[in-house]
């Protein structure tokens, strides 16, 4: 499973690069244009509409396949130093999210203050950890896998849980880019996996998304974090009734 969704992100990736959309894949399988999108969010294509959508690429699943292979050997996570690296610096760790998240130089420096030359340092030292390479003009070459993440319970991870916790639950979840679901319930050990792995599905959702509207300028995005947990647990305040 998780093979083909790596071959489907490296389908999308070659369809944008040939400046090719929805709509075209449409005309070529005979479908409407919703029932693609459905197709690339389900990644639920057969080996005939996939081998069909490689001819309107003017290639072969073969070729998918190998540039699938030759993205995978990108960096996909840093060691614990490199992350305590850039977490030991506030300014770098909010430059490594914008360049990770598809901030050009001139977004960065006109978004945030911060010089250009400073902006350059800091990128200097990503291209150091090659999550980057910093070409002529400033301009900014992702070098990580499509699968990069943060390490668990790495410094990264640590940092935000640390800083950015109480901040994130620092509002009442009431604007219309904001949600908030609290749910209590009892579930079976077998429940509880099932709902992880459709919780891990959510995630890989919202990196497709992401993913998709990578291409747009940033006045068209703005930030949004998700969390997603699901622990065993009881309500502090009933544990004092709680016969031992």
């Amino acid at each position: 499973m998780a093979q083909t969704r790596e071959l489907i992100k490296t389908l999308k990736k070659a369809l944008k690069v040939q400046g090719k959309t929805y709509a075209d894949v449409a005309v070529e399988l005979g479908l409407t244009e919703a029932s693609v999108k459905r197709l690339f969010s389900k990644q639920s294509f057969s080996l005939e509409r996939l081998d069909r959508v490689c001819h309107l690429l003017e290639m072969e699943i073969t070729d998918l396949v190998q540039l699938m292979n030759e993205q995978q050997q990108r960096l996909q996570q840093l060691t614990i130093e490199q992350e305590k690296e850039i977490t030991d610096d506030v300014t770098l760790t909010l430059i490594a999210v914008c360049v990770l998240n598809r901030w050009t130089f001139e977004d960065i420096v006109s978004f945030y203050n911060i010089t250009e030359t400073e902006c350059v340092r800091h990128l200097a030292k990503l291209d150091r950890l090659r999550v980057i390479e910093l070409l002529p003009k400033n301009h900014i070459r992702l070098l990580v896998a499509p699968n990069f993440s943060w390490r668990e319970n790495g410094p990264i991870q640590a940092f935000f849980q640390k800083k950015i916790s109480q901040e994130f639950f620092n509002t009442r979840f009431s604007a219309d880019d904001e949600c908030l679901i609290v749910l209590n319930g009892m579930l079976s050990s077998q429940s509880n996996a099932e709902f992880q792995r459709k919780l891990k599905r959510l995630a890989r959702d919202f990196d497709v998304l992401n993913d998709d509207d990578a291409a747009l300028n940033l006045h068209q995005r703005q930030g949004a974090t998700l969390v997603l947990a699901l622990r065993g647990w009881q309500y502090g305040l009933f544990r004092p009734l709680v016969k031992h």
